[in-house]
């Protein structure tokens, strides 16, 4: 009798085991549908009524500002930053998100801003605007609701870059730095209005598109805004969007799901069009592979107060193009890794692994544009 109890008891494991194998698959295999169910908003674009608009007059609709934003730059800033932050708002009931949602703020202010705006602190004086982002659920569906959405949030990065012009420029030189949604948006922003104007394409030292998909036959060496080729050259555009090698997911997902704009507003897919692939260890547009010797130091930043310096990790990662994705290799350490999943990450993640890269990489242009030398520059606190 003990035996067959027993056996009951494993065949009853065994199935349970089963059915939970199962049902955790499913859950992985479906988990965009599910999630997307989840923070649908469930209402037409047309009939939404968004969140009130942000006045750029106001400290409180900037991220970061100066503390004295019309104020002359600091001699050791040269240069200004305008920084587009990337998507930190989930959805739910709304298309895009208020500049004061508490959850988006917290991640903006943790993640996002210590991470992609800190490599930025020593190079210029850094203006980031909070502007009614587009859902996270903008990006697992390709519901013209989701690209209304989207153009709609552009509004605002145009309308915050227009006043930063008017208010606080003073026709001093400037980066553009857009991540992710940012990223999109500050293409347009770059096509639409800095390449339209030539004081304004003159100034632009770079625009460095992070985590972005942008179509590489629009930044040809005769295009209005050519793509990055070496280290030191202005006037230019580096845009990457990065998958790890061997992690073939995320490689479908940045594919199937980027959308580029054709025409003055509208979002298409890339049907097979090259992505820009512009390489942080290189400097430059390159389908050279750079080893992990060249990586300067990655740097997870999460949760550092603003200003302060994050340790790095240096020779982490190698990194080469391939197919228009900037592939990388593994992180060495396990503080760089990732977890959770594509739409957990919100497509960004909670560490830079060019963090240095790319802060040395903008010092080199701006000492270009400013003919000042690099040394002076590095010597900055």
């Amino acid at each position: 009798m003990g035996s067959r109890i027993k056996g009951f008891k494993r065949w009853i494991f065994a199935g349970a085991l089963l059915v939970l194998t199962v049902v955790l698959s499913a859950a992985f295999i479906w988990r965009y549908d599910i999630l997307s169910n989840a923070l649908d908003p469930k209402v037409p674009f047309l009939t939404y009524q968004p969140p009130p608009a942000p006045d750029y007059g106001q400290a409180s609709a900037w991220a970061l500002r100066p503390k004295d934003p019309a104020g002359a730059a600091p001699a050791d800033r040269p240069v200004d930053i305008f920084f587009v932050h990337p998507t930190s708002f989930d959805g739910g009931r709304d298309w895009n998100g208020a500049i004061d949602q508490p959850k988006a703020a917290r991640f903006l202010s943790r993640v996002v801003l210590p991470n992609y705006a800190g490599p930025f602190d020593r190079i210029g004086r850094i203006f980031a605007p909070r502007y009614r982002q587009a859902s996270l659920y903008t990006y697992l569906t390709l519901r013209d609701d989701a690209r209304d959405a989207r153009r709609f949030a552009y509004g605002d990065v145009r309308q915050a870059f227009e006043t930063y012009l008017a208010r606080y420029n003073q026709g001093r030189p400037f980066i553009l730095v857009g991540v992710e949604q940012g990223g999109l948006l500050a293409d347009r922003l770059a096509r639409e209005v800095i390449a339209a104007r030539p004081d304004l394409k003159k100034r632009m030292v770079v625009a460095y598109l992070i985590e972005t998909v942008v179509p590489a036959d629009e930044h040809t060496p005769n295009a209005p805004l050519p793509a990055c080729e070496r280290r030191g050259e202005t006037g230019c555009l580096a845009a990457w969007a990065s998958a790890e090698e061997g992690n073939f997911q995320d490689v479908h997902e940045l594919i199937s799901r980027s959308l580029v704009w054709e025409g003055d507003d509208q979002l298409d897919n890339l049907d097979g069009r090259l992505p820009l692939c512009f390489n942080p260890l290189l400097g430059g547009a390159s389908l050279e592979r750079a080893p992990a010797r060249m990586n300067l130091g990655a740097a997870n930043a999460t949760g550092l107060e603003w200003g302060a310096r994050p340790a790095f990790l240096q020779r982490q990662v190698s990194a080469v193009c391939e197919n228009g994705l900037l592939r990388t290799s593994r992180p060495k350490s396990n503080a760089l890794r990732d977890s959770g999943s594509w739409a957990d990450r919100r497509k960004v993640d909670a560490f830079n692994l060019f963090y240095a890269d790319i802060e040395a990489d903008a010092r080199a242009r701006v000492a270009t544009a400013t003919g000042r030398p690099l040394a002076v520059l590095e010597q900055s606190p």
